[in-house]
Parts: structure tokens; C-alpha cells; sequence
């Protein structure tokens, strides 16, 4: 396992806020391996330091949440990151939210013409031909290039792109170490899943893994340095800036298999998410399956 790039430290600033300095970026990269995550935290529990990347063009046993496999051809970004957990960081779990904003801010440095917000509905070619999923409303079209097209986060750590999942994000921690997996369609999307699916390259977009690495390595180190000076206010805001609108209607399924429907209305100081239920009253969410409805 050879180092590709080492990134020195870095200096930069986040809008109108200060300039915030970054810890080492260390960026490696092996052809095929089961699953980065695993190999990231194998090395965390060698004593690898937090700025850790590894990148694999493929994985033979790619995770996603609640333990599912995640299809990994050559072409995606298939890639996973070490954070080390300080005394006085915010929780853990929120790192979650740290990659979404980052995420998000790499796809549209790559993707300018994405939209923020949901669209009208449209039949579309996004995934599984023109039939619409069982239980799923019809997706949306796509326009060459991205313009057009709607990008938006989905709770907890979705990208969709009007209705689609582009990304998917794993956290899992053993002590001091976090290890956040983060798996992008760039070049290819799966036509299997239990929901609609997309890649930039279905919307006219190409991108090449590593230069989109190189960008969300950095944007992230940005994210997390102001995760720690600032707590979650500023991450919990772009957030709810990028996500779907307050008062779209959702589906959470809860790890006990309830489901609870409501409108969307935020999140809590802590990250969770908050539906607005058809009686007036708000449900706290911090663990489950989110689907649009």
C-alpha cells in the first residue's frame, strides 16, 4: 500500500470566517481491496494519524449502512478517512454531517450547475429504465451537464440528486478513531437498490476519482477544523441550507421496522432529525432509514 500524495498542512478560509489551519493530509491508494473502511481502521489501530485517506479504484466486500453491500466498479470513488476523537470535540456521530456538507461542497465545485432544492416531477431515465420503483414516486428527468438538476441531502447523510442517491456515507468508531467511509457515483450507479440511484456521469458529469479526492480532501479538513473551533452550529446550518425544503413529506423507517411519516422541519441542536407529524407534534429521529415521499 504506497502513499500516492501527502498533502502538507493548509491554510484557508471558509467564506467570510477566519483562516483556520488543517492537520496533514495523507492520501493513499490501492487498486482493489475489501473494504477501505476496514483498512482504514486497521491502520488506526496501528497508530495511523487523523488526516489518513485511502482510496480504492474497487472493493470485493464494500459496506454501506445497517450492514448493506455496497457495489463498487471501477470508476466511483471508493474511499475512507481517520478522524481522531479530541476531549471537547462534538459528538462523534456528527461527523456524519461534516462529511455531508463536505461531500456536497465537492459535487458542486465539480458540478456548478446542480440546483439546491427539490424539482417538479418528471418521469426519468435515472434508474431502473422508465418504471418508478415499488413504493417510490416516479424520479426525476436529468438535463446534460447538471443544469437543471436538483442536489440536495437527504438525513442523515444522503446526496440525491433530484431523488437519487449519488453518495453514501458509513461512520464506524473503536475508541479514539473514526473512520468515515464515503463511496460517490461518479462514472456508474447501481440498478439493484431498494431505492432510485444515480451517478454524475447519468446526469453528463465527468469526473475521475482522484482530482475529486484531492478536492474533498481538502474541503473536509475545512469542515472538520471549524467542527472543532466552532461545535456544530455552522455545520448543522449549511446542512439545513442544502438540504430538501422544510415541509417535504418523509418516511423514516426506525430500527425496530415502525415507520413513522411526517414533514421534514429541521434538526435538533444535536443533528437529529425532526418530522413535523400529521397531529401537530414533532418526532426526534436519531437512527433509521429516510426515504422522500
Amino acid at each position: 500500500m504506497g502513499i500516492a500524495r501527502a498533502a502538507g498542512r493548509l491554510d484557508g478560509s471558509c467564506g467570510a470566517g477566519p483562516i483556520l489551519s488543517y492537520a496533514l493530509i495523507d492520501v493513499r491508494h490501492v487498486a482493489e481491496t475489501g473494504s477501505t473502511n476496514a483498512d482504514v481502521m486497521a491502520l488506526a489501530q496501528a497508530g495511523a494519524a487523523e488526516g489518513l485517506w485511502l482510496r480504492a479504484d474497487g472493493q470485493t466486500a464494500g459496506r454501506g449502512r445497517q450492514g448493506r453491500a455496497w457495489e463498487s466498479p471501477v470508476g466511483n470513488l471508493y474511499v475512507s478517512t481517520l478522524v481522531r476523537v479530541r476531549a471537547g470535540d462534538p459528538q462523534a456521530a456528527t461527523l456524519a454531517l461534516v462529511a455531508a456538507v463536505a461531500l456536497d461542497e465537492a459535487v458542486r465545485m465539480f458540478a456548478p450547475n446542480l440546483d439546491s432544492g427539490l424539482p417538479r416531477r418528471r418521469e426519468s431515465r435515472v434508474t431502473k429504465g422508465s418504471a418508478p420503483l415499488p413504493g417510490f414516486p416516479p424520479a426525476r428527468e436529468h438535463g446534460v451537464g447538471g443544469e437543471g438538476d436538483c442536489l440536495s441531502i437527504k438525513w442523515p447523510n444522503d446526496l440525491l440528486i433530484d431523488g437519487a442517491k449519488l453518495t453514501g456515507i458509513l461512520l464506524e468508531r473503536s475508541g479514539d478513531a473514526v473512520v468515515i467511509g464515503m463511496g460517490v457515483n461518479l462514472a456508474h450507479h447501481p440498478e439493484t437498490l431498494d431505492r432510485p440511484t444515480t451517478s454524475l456521469a447519468a446526469h453528463g458529469i465527468a469526473v475521475q476519482p482522484a482530482p475529486f479526492l484531492d478536492t474533498l480532501a481538502e474541503i473536509f479538513a475545512r469542515w472538520l477544523s471549524r467542527w472543532r473551533s466552532e461545535g456544530l452550529v455552522p455545520i448543522r446550518a449549511r446542512w439545513i441550507e442544502r438540504a430538501h425544503p422544510r415541509g417535504t413529506a418523509l418516511s423514516a423507517r426506525t430500527g425496530d421496522g415502525g415507520v413513522v411519516d411526517g414533514l421534514f422541519d429541521g434538526l435538533d441542536e444535536q443533528g437529529a432529525l425532526i418530522l413535523r407529524l400529521a397531529d401537530g407534534t414533532r418526532h426526534v429521529m436519531h437512527a433509521g432509514d429516510v426515504f422522500l415521499i
